[in-house]
């Protein structure tokens, strides 16, 4: 069983296509925060998107996934199929802050807030017997106040994710128009 946070749908939709080819998985559990649209419609078999609604767990605010268009595409719309395949868990803020505490303190393991939406969600779907992977998305010192003031304790910065931290960012303006991203692609 494979567990992932789910925002854009991208991770779990690549894990299933590599079950369609073969991937030696029995199901998938996508992890949910408050952006539930998924988890609803594997509940009711009707999706309605909706804006995202801003959480902790922040990569995973989108109120209308994109890439779950290619699941419902994979599976010609069917309904009974996917969420066969697919189950879902939804958690709130507190809930994530909650987990993370508590896996530390059970653990001394550090989640990040989505690694915490994946962790809890095989803890509270996988079923006697499975064996269940669940993703962590990132390191935890990149929701560093976060993730402190969730377990009390400090997070640890990697030298390299420092080093990136401190990097300066780059943007170029430019229109919508193709043309114009090509010109630049091209210039140089």
């Amino acid at each position: 069983v494979i567990c992932v946070p789910s925002g854009n749908f991208g991770n779990i939709t690549a894990a299933i296509f590599g079950r369609e080819m073969g991937l030696p998985v029995k199901r998938f559990i996508a992890a949910n925060n408050a952006n539930d649209i998924v988890y609803k419609y594997l509940q009711t078999g009707e999706y309605n998107p909706r804006p995202s609604i801003q959480t902790i767990a922040n990569a995973m605010d989108v109120g209308d996934p994109s890439n779950f268009a290619r699941i419902n595409d994979l599976f010609k719309g069917d309904w009974k199929k996917i969420s066969s395949l697919m189950s879902g868990a939804t958690y709130s803020d507190e809930q994530i802050r909650q987990t993370m505490r508590q896996c530390y303190d059970q653990n001394h393991y550090i989640l990040d807030p989505h690694g915490a939406c994946g962790y809890q969600a095989l803890k509270d779907l996988l079923l006697d017997g499975e064996v269940g992977v669940f993703g962590e998305t990132a390191h935890p010192a990149k929701f560093k106040d976060t993730v402190e003031s969730a377990i009390n304790a400090e997070v640890a910065i990697p030298e390299r994710l420092a080093a990136f931290m401190k990097g300066e960012k780059k943007s170029i303006a430019m229109s919508k128009e193709f043309s114009d991203f090509k010109k630049l692609l091209m210039s140089e």
